[in-house]
Protein backbone atom coordinates (compact mmCIF):
# COMPACT_ATOMS: atom_id res chain seq x y z
CA UNK A 1 0.00 0.00 0.00
CA UNK A 2 2.73 2.71 -0.86
CA UNK A 3 -0.17 5.61 -1.26
CA UNK A 4 -1.04 4.69 2.42
CA UNK A 5 2.41 4.63 3.65
CA UNK A 6 3.23 8.12 1.54
CA UNK A 7 0.69 9.98 3.14
CA UNK A 8 1.30 8.31 7.01
CA UNK A 9 5.20 10.03 6.30
CA UNK A 10 3.82 13.42 5.04
CA UNK A 11 1.76 13.85 8.26
CA UNK A 12 5.00 13.07 10.22
CA UNK A 13 6.43 15.59 7.89
CA UNK A 14 4.27 18.25 9.35
CA UNK A 15 6.34 17.58 13.08
CA UNK A 16 9.88 18.91 11.00
CA UNK A 17 8.86 22.32 11.91
CA UNK A 18 7.49 22.08 15.28
CA UNK A 19 11.16 20.48 15.62
CA UNK A 20 12.91 23.19 13.51
CA UNK A 21 14.13 19.83 12.55
CA UNK A 22 15.80 18.75 8.91
CA UNK A 23 15.28 15.06 8.89
CA UNK A 24 13.83 12.26 11.44
CA UNK A 25 15.08 9.38 12.57
CA UNK A 26 12.50 6.59 13.16
CA UNK A 27 14.31 2.98 14.86
CA UNK A 28 11.40 1.72 16.46
CA UNK A 29 10.57 -1.55 13.34
CA UNK A 30 6.80 -1.07 14.33
CA UNK A 31 7.35 2.34 13.25
CA UNK A 32 9.24 1.97 10.24
CA UNK A 33 6.84 -0.53 9.37
CA UNK A 34 3.79 1.97 9.66
CA UNK A 35 5.74 4.43 7.45
CA UNK A 36 7.22 1.86 5.01
CA UNK A 37 5.70 -1.43 4.87
CA UNK A 38 8.65 -3.39 5.63
CA UNK A 39 8.52 -5.94 7.94
CA UNK A 40 12.22 -7.09 8.46
CA UNK A 41 14.02 -7.31 11.90
CA UNK A 42 16.58 -4.78 11.20
CA UNK A 43 15.85 -1.26 9.78
CA UNK A 44 15.41 2.19 10.41
CA UNK A 45 13.84 5.36 7.89
CA UNK A 46 14.98 8.81 7.40
CA UNK A 47 12.78 11.43 6.48
CA UNK A 48 13.47 14.76 5.13
CA UNK A 49 11.02 17.42 3.79
CA UNK A 50 11.51 15.59 0.60
CA UNK A 51 12.45 12.24 0.37
CA UNK A 52 12.71 8.97 2.53
CA UNK A 53 15.43 6.79 3.18
CA UNK A 54 15.08 3.09 4.46
CA UNK A 55 18.31 1.43 5.68
CA UNK A 56 18.13 -2.39 5.90
CA UNK A 57 20.61 -4.98 6.13
CA UNK A 58 21.93 -7.84 2.97
CA UNK A 59 19.09 -10.09 4.58
CA UNK A 60 16.09 -7.97 3.30
CA UNK A 61 17.60 -6.93 -0.32
CA UNK A 62 14.47 -8.54 -1.98
CA UNK A 63 12.16 -7.96 0.55
CA UNK A 64 12.53 -4.41 1.14
CA UNK A 65 12.02 -4.04 -2.40
CA UNK A 66 8.70 -5.34 -2.76
CA UNK A 67 7.41 -4.44 0.66
CA UNK A 68 8.87 -0.60 0.36
CA UNK A 69 9.13 0.17 -3.47
CA UNK A 70 8.52 4.16 -3.00
CA UNK A 71 11.20 4.74 -1.12
CA UNK A 72 15.42 4.65 -1.42
CA UNK A 73 17.03 1.97 -0.11
CA UNK A 74 20.19 1.51 1.95
CA UNK A 75 21.68 -1.48 2.81
CA UNK A 76 23.59 -1.39 5.90
CA UNK A 77 23.58 -3.31 9.24
CA UNK A 78 24.16 -0.34 11.11
CA UNK A 79 21.26 1.07 9.98
CA UNK A 80 20.84 4.26 12.12
CA UNK A 81 24.44 5.26 11.93
CA UNK A 82 24.18 4.97 8.20
CA UNK A 83 21.17 7.16 7.79
CA UNK A 84 22.66 9.64 10.37
CA UNK A 85 25.80 10.02 8.07
CA UNK A 86 23.83 10.53 5.13
CA UNK A 87 21.80 12.91 6.67
CA UNK A 88 25.01 14.71 7.42
CA UNK A 89 26.51 14.25 4.23
CA UNK A 90 23.18 16.17 2.65
CA UNK A 91 23.91 18.87 5.17
CA UNK A 92 21.72 18.15 7.64
CA UNK A 93 22.30 20.00 10.94
CA UNK A 94 19.08 19.15 13.21
CA UNK A 95 17.63 15.35 13.62
CA UNK A 96 14.88 14.20 15.80
CA UNK A 97 15.05 10.96 16.56
CA UNK A 98 13.00 8.25 18.89
CA UNK A 99 14.44 8.73 22.10
CA UNK A 100 12.25 6.02 23.50
CA UNK A 101 13.78 3.32 21.47
CA UNK A 102 17.46 4.26 21.67
CA UNK A 103 19.95 2.79 24.31
CA UNK A 104 22.40 4.64 25.41
CA UNK A 105 24.77 2.51 23.63
CA UNK A 106 22.66 3.19 20.68
CA UNK A 107 22.59 6.97 21.31
CA UNK A 108 27.10 6.96 21.38
CA UNK A 109 26.78 5.23 18.03
CA UNK A 110 24.74 7.81 16.67
CA UNK A 111 26.24 10.75 18.18
CA UNK A 112 29.24 9.57 16.61
CA UNK A 113 27.87 9.03 13.02
CA UNK A 114 25.99 12.56 13.49
CA UNK A 115 28.97 14.68 14.68
CA UNK A 116 28.26 17.76 14.22
CA UNK A 117 24.42 17.15 14.08
CA UNK A 118 22.41 17.88 16.93
CA UNK A 119 19.99 15.37 18.03
CA UNK A 120 16.20 16.27 19.52
CA UNK A 121 13.74 13.99 20.85
CA UNK A 122 11.12 13.32 18.37
CA UNK A 123 8.39 11.79 21.35
CA UNK A 124 5.92 9.34 20.66
CA UNK A 125 4.85 11.45 17.35
CA UNK A 126 4.57 8.18 15.24
CA UNK A 127 2.79 6.00 17.64
CA UNK A 128 0.25 9.60 18.13
CA UNK A 129 -0.64 9.36 14.46
CA UNK A 130 -1.29 5.52 14.68
CA UNK A 131 -4.14 5.84 17.23
CA UNK A 132 -6.70 6.86 14.52
CA UNK A 133 -6.86 3.93 12.19
CA UNK A 134 -7.22 4.20 8.49
CA UNK A 135 -10.54 1.77 6.35
CA UNK A 136 -7.68 -0.47 5.81
CA UNK A 137 -6.33 -1.07 9.35
CA UNK A 138 -9.90 -1.18 10.41
CA UNK A 139 -10.57 -4.00 8.11
CA UNK A 140 -7.87 -6.30 8.96
CA UNK A 141 -8.48 -5.84 12.83
CA UNK A 142 -11.97 -6.48 11.91
CA UNK A 143 -10.89 -9.63 10.30
CA UNK A 144 -8.41 -10.45 13.23
CA UNK A 145 -11.55 -10.42 15.61
CA UNK A 146 -13.82 -12.38 13.51
CA UNK A 147 -11.25 -15.35 13.75
CA UNK A 148 -11.08 -15.45 17.11
CA UNK A 149 -14.73 -15.49 17.72
CA UNK A 150 -14.54 -18.27 14.86
CA UNK A 151 -12.05 -19.89 17.17
CA UNK A 152 -13.90 -19.59 20.39
CA UNK A 153 -17.20 -20.70 18.95
CA UNK A 154 -15.38 -24.30 17.94
CA UNK A 155 -13.46 -24.44 21.23
CA UNK A 156 -16.68 -24.24 23.98
CA UNK A 157 -18.13 -27.51 22.67
CA UNK A 158 -15.33 -29.23 23.19
CA UNK A 159 -14.36 -27.86 26.31
CA UNK A 160 -14.82 -30.68 29.46
CA UNK A 161 -13.41 -31.33 32.99
CA UNK A 162 -10.08 -32.51 33.19
CA UNK A 163 -9.07 -30.83 30.21
CA UNK A 164 -5.79 -28.96 31.48
CA UNK A 165 -5.41 -25.19 31.39
CA UNK A 166 -2.51 -26.00 28.77
CA UNK A 167 -4.47 -28.32 26.62
CA UNK A 168 -6.94 -25.56 26.15
CA UNK A 169 -4.68 -22.82 25.72
CA UNK A 170 -2.64 -24.86 22.78
CA UNK A 171 -6.05 -25.92 20.90
CA UNK A 172 -7.47 -22.76 21.11
CA UNK A 173 -3.96 -21.23 19.46
CA UNK A 174 -4.29 -23.67 16.64
CA UNK A 175 -8.36 -23.05 16.13
CA UNK A 176 -7.00 -19.45 14.98
CA UNK A 177 -4.38 -20.50 12.54
CA UNK A 178 -6.65 -23.09 11.01
CA UNK A 179 -9.46 -20.27 10.87
CA UNK A 180 -6.12 -17.47 9.27
CA UNK A 181 -4.64 -16.41 11.88
CA UNK A 182 -0.77 -15.69 11.35
CA UNK A 183 0.04 -16.65 14.66
CA UNK A 184 -1.53 -15.96 18.48
CA UNK A 185 -1.33 -12.09 18.99
CA UNK A 186 -0.20 -12.97 22.88
CA UNK A 187 0.90 -15.51 24.89
CA UNK A 188 -2.95 -17.04 25.70
CA UNK A 189 -4.39 -16.76 29.03
CA UNK A 190 -6.14 -19.91 29.86
CA UNK A 191 -7.24 -19.40 34.14
CA UNK A 192 -9.57 -22.00 35.67
CA UNK A 193 -10.87 -22.00 39.22
CA UNK A 194 -8.65 -19.73 41.52
CA UNK A 195 -6.35 -19.05 38.82
CA UNK A 196 -8.70 -16.81 37.35
CA UNK A 197 -8.09 -14.56 40.18
CA UNK A 198 -4.75 -14.03 38.40
CA UNK A 199 -5.55 -10.94 35.93
CA UNK A 200 -2.33 -12.47 33.36
CA UNK A 201 -1.83 -16.04 34.68
CA UNK A 202 0.27 -18.42 32.62
CA UNK A 203 -1.59 -22.10 31.43
CA UNK A 204 -0.55 -24.91 33.59
CA UNK A 205 -1.65 -28.29 34.14
CA UNK A 206 -4.17 -27.68 36.37
CA UNK A 207 -6.89 -29.84 35.45
CA UNK A 208 -9.95 -27.56 34.76
CA UNK A 209 -13.16 -28.39 37.44
CA UNK A 210 -16.86 -28.38 37.46
CA UNK A 211 -17.70 -25.59 39.09
CA UNK A 212 -14.55 -23.20 37.75
CA UNK A 213 -14.99 -20.39 36.49
CA UNK A 214 -12.61 -20.11 33.05
CA UNK A 215 -11.13 -17.04 31.74
CA UNK A 216 -9.96 -17.21 28.17
CA UNK A 217 -7.78 -14.40 27.17
CA UNK A 218 -6.58 -14.60 23.72
CA UNK A 219 -6.40 -12.87 19.90
CA UNK A 220 -5.36 -14.09 16.72
CA UNK A 221 -2.61 -11.72 14.76
CA UNK A 222 -3.69 -11.35 11.02
CA UNK A 223 -1.22 -9.25 8.87
CA UNK A 224 0.65 -7.28 11.57
CA UNK A 225 -2.73 -6.38 13.57
CA UNK A 226 -3.80 -7.78 16.51
CA UNK A 227 -7.28 -8.23 18.24
CA UNK A 228 -7.84 -9.44 21.74
CA UNK A 229 -11.12 -10.92 23.73
CA UNK A 230 -11.68 -12.24 26.46
CA UNK A 231 -14.78 -14.55 28.35
CA UNK A 232 -15.71 -15.84 31.38
CA UNK A 233 -17.54 -19.20 31.58
CA UNK A 234 -18.16 -21.91 33.78
CA UNK A 235 -17.03 -25.16 33.85
CA UNK A 236 -20.21 -27.34 34.36
CA UNK A 237 -23.87 -26.56 34.32
CA UNK A 238 -24.04 -25.48 37.74
CA UNK A 239 -23.56 -22.02 38.76
CA UNK A 240 -23.25 -20.92 42.30
CA UNK A 241 -25.01 -17.57 43.18
CA UNK A 242 -21.87 -15.85 44.18
CA UNK A 243 -20.39 -16.95 40.87
CA UNK A 244 -23.71 -15.26 38.90
CA UNK A 245 -23.60 -12.13 40.79
CA UNK A 246 -19.79 -11.38 40.14
CA UNK A 247 -20.46 -11.95 36.11
CA UNK A 248 -23.23 -9.63 36.29
CA UNK A 249 -21.04 -6.76 38.18
CA UNK A 250 -18.44 -7.07 35.28
CA UNK A 251 -20.70 -7.49 32.67
CA UNK A 252 -22.70 -4.15 33.88
CA UNK A 253 -19.20 -2.35 34.27
CA UNK A 254 -18.06 -3.52 31.00
CA UNK A 255 -21.65 -2.22 29.65
CA UNK A 256 -20.79 1.47 30.85
CA UNK A 257 -17.11 0.94 29.77
CA UNK A 258 -18.18 0.73 26.25
CA UNK A 259 -20.98 3.15 26.40
CA UNK A 260 -18.79 6.04 27.24
CA UNK A 261 -16.47 5.37 24.50
CA UNK A 262 -17.25 8.91 22.68
CA UNK A 263 -14.88 11.05 20.42
CA UNK A 264 -13.49 13.55 22.82
CA UNK A 265 -13.95 11.71 25.87
CA UNK A 266 -11.11 12.13 28.51
CA UNK A 267 -9.66 8.45 28.79
CA UNK A 268 -9.77 8.63 32.63
CA UNK A 269 -13.33 9.22 32.12
CA UNK A 270 -13.92 5.96 30.59
CA UNK A 271 -11.94 4.17 33.08
CA UNK A 272 -13.86 5.95 35.52
CA UNK A 273 -17.35 5.08 34.29
CA UNK A 274 -16.31 0.92 34.34
CA UNK A 275 -14.37 1.49 37.81
CA UNK A 276 -17.31 3.51 39.49
CA UNK A 277 -19.94 0.23 39.11
CA UNK A 278 -17.53 -1.75 40.59
CA UNK A 279 -16.52 0.57 43.45
CA UNK A 280 -20.22 1.05 44.28
CA UNK A 281 -20.66 -2.58 44.60
CA UNK A 282 -18.04 -2.70 47.08
CA UNK A 283 -15.54 -4.60 44.78
CA UNK A 284 -13.13 -1.59 43.78
CA UNK A 285 -10.15 -2.98 45.35
CA UNK A 286 -10.12 -6.01 43.45
CA UNK A 287 -10.18 -4.15 40.01
CA UNK A 288 -6.19 -3.62 39.79
CA UNK A 289 -5.84 -2.42 36.41
CA UNK A 290 -6.33 -0.29 33.92
CA UNK A 291 -9.53 -0.46 31.77
CA UNK A 292 -8.20 -0.71 28.33
CA UNK A 293 -6.11 0.18 25.77
CA UNK A 294 -4.96 0.61 22.19
CA UNK A 295 -4.28 -2.20 19.50
CA UNK A 296 -3.10 -2.48 16.54
CA UNK A 297 0.32 -3.24 15.03
CA UNK A 298 0.78 -4.23 18.45
CA UNK A 299 -1.10 -5.48 21.02
CA UNK A 300 -0.55 -2.66 23.73
CA UNK A 301 -0.45 0.67 22.09
CA UNK A 302 -1.86 4.20 22.78
CA UNK A 303 -4.30 4.92 24.05
CA UNK A 304 -4.57 3.88 27.55
CA UNK A 305 -7.83 3.89 29.21
CA UNK A 306 -6.96 4.08 32.58
CA UNK A 307 -7.07 6.32 36.59
CA UNK A 308 -3.80 7.64 35.84
CA UNK A 309 -3.73 8.16 31.58
CA UNK A 310 -3.86 10.87 29.75
CA UNK A 311 -5.50 11.69 26.52
CA UNK A 312 -8.65 12.08 24.54
CA UNK A 313 -10.29 9.58 22.23
CA UNK A 314 -10.57 10.38 18.87
CA UNK A 315 -13.10 8.41 16.05
CA UNK A 316 -11.32 5.53 14.45
CA UNK A 317 -9.47 4.69 17.03
CA UNK A 318 -9.52 1.18 17.88
CA UNK A 319 -9.94 -0.18 21.77
CA UNK A 320 -10.28 -2.63 24.31
CA UNK A 321 -12.19 -2.27 27.20
CA UNK A 322 -11.79 -5.07 29.98
CA UNK A 323 -12.69 -4.49 33.43
CA UNK A 324 -11.97 -7.44 35.72
CA UNK A 325 -12.83 -8.28 39.24
CA UNK A 326 -11.12 -10.95 40.81
CA UNK A 327 -11.28 -12.41 44.57
CA UNK A 328 -8.32 -14.52 45.08
CA UNK A 329 -8.43 -18.10 46.34
CA UNK A 330 -12.06 -18.11 44.43
CA UNK A 331 -12.00 -17.25 41.00
CA UNK A 332 -12.46 -13.63 39.09
CA UNK A 333 -14.15 -12.38 35.91
CA UNK A 334 -12.89 -10.41 33.22
CA UNK A 335 -15.34 -9.38 29.97
CA UNK A 336 -13.16 -7.61 27.04
CA UNK A 337 -14.09 -6.68 23.93
CA UNK A 338 -12.12 -4.78 20.98
CA UNK A 339 -14.09 -1.76 19.71
CA UNK A 340 -13.53 1.28 17.32
CA UNK A 341 -14.79 4.58 18.62
CA UNK A 342 -17.14 6.20 16.60
CA UNK A 343 -19.18 9.06 15.88
CA UNK A 344 -22.13 7.46 16.01
CA UNK A 345 -21.36 5.10 19.03
CA UNK A 346 -19.16 2.36 19.22
CA UNK A 347 -18.09 0.06 16.55
CA UNK A 348 -18.08 -3.99 18.08
CA UNK A 349 -15.24 -6.05 16.74
CA UNK A 350 -16.18 -9.14 19.01
CA UNK A 351 -18.71 -10.50 18.89
CA UNK A 352 -18.96 -13.36 21.21
CA UNK A 353 -22.00 -13.45 23.31
CA UNK A 354 -21.09 -12.13 26.94
CA UNK A 355 -23.65 -14.22 28.58
CA UNK A 356 -22.95 -16.80 31.19
CA UNK A 357 -21.56 -19.63 29.12
CA UNK A 358 -21.80 -22.86 30.83
CA UNK A 359 -19.78 -25.95 29.40
CA UNK A 360 -19.84 -29.56 30.40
Amino acid sequence: MPDTEAGRRHRLRDRLAALDADAVLVTRLVNVRYLTGFTGSNAALLLTADDAVLATDGRYVLQSAAEAPDVERVIDRRCGPALLARAVARGARRVAFEAHDVTVEGLESLRAAAEPVELVALGHAVEDLRQVKDPGEIALLREACAMGDRALADLLPTVRPGQTEREVARRLEELMRDHGADAPAFDTIVAAGPNSAVPHHGPTDRPLERGDFLKLDFGARHRGYHADMTRTVVVGKHVEAWQEDLYVLVRAAQRAGREALVPGADVRDVDAAARTVIHDAGFGEHFSHGLGHGVGLEIHEAPLLGYEATGILAAGTPVTVEPGVYLPGRGGVRIEDTLVVRDDGPELLTLTTKELLTLG
